[in-house]
């Protein structure tokens, strides 16, 4: 399951995701005023704007590269999984990710909404 919504995932990106195997993902939009972080295993909706989280099929939720490499292998790019993790080239893609993740409102077009390094949740 991976968490973004509105935080930054373009819908052509998540239809990519869909694609090849849709029972395997599921998407929850933290934008929505519903969302509630209790109840998605505790992921907050700071933390979950601050990066990418994916909850696995054991409910164990991983976060950045990691959270990548989990969601390739469920969507059938099990080679790109391997691939960010693998240790010569994981150190590059945790820091390349941190970059974004620090940019990522202001470079997909958010950046008047998100002021820190945040959001804000929107309230209707």
């Amino acid at each position: 399951m991976g968490k973004e919504g509105e935080a930054g995932v373009r819908p052509g990106l998540l239809q990519f995701y869909q694609r090849n195997k849709p029972e395997k993902v599921t998407f929850v939009d933290i934008s929505l005023p519903g969302y509630e972080g209790a109840e998605v295993a505790g992921v907050s909706y700071d933390a979950a704007m601050r990066e990418m989280h994916v909850i696995d099929e054991r409910d164990k939720v991983h976060r950045g590269v990691p959270a990548f490499s989990v969601l390739y292998r469920a969507v059938g790019l099990g080679r790109l999984g391997r691939l960010v993790m693998w240790g010569p080239v994981r150190p590059l893609m945790d820091r390349g990710y941190a970059v974004f993740a620090r940019n990522r409102p202001r470079w997909t077009g958010r950046g008047s909404e998100c002021r820190t390094d945040s959001c804000a949740k929107k309230t209707r």
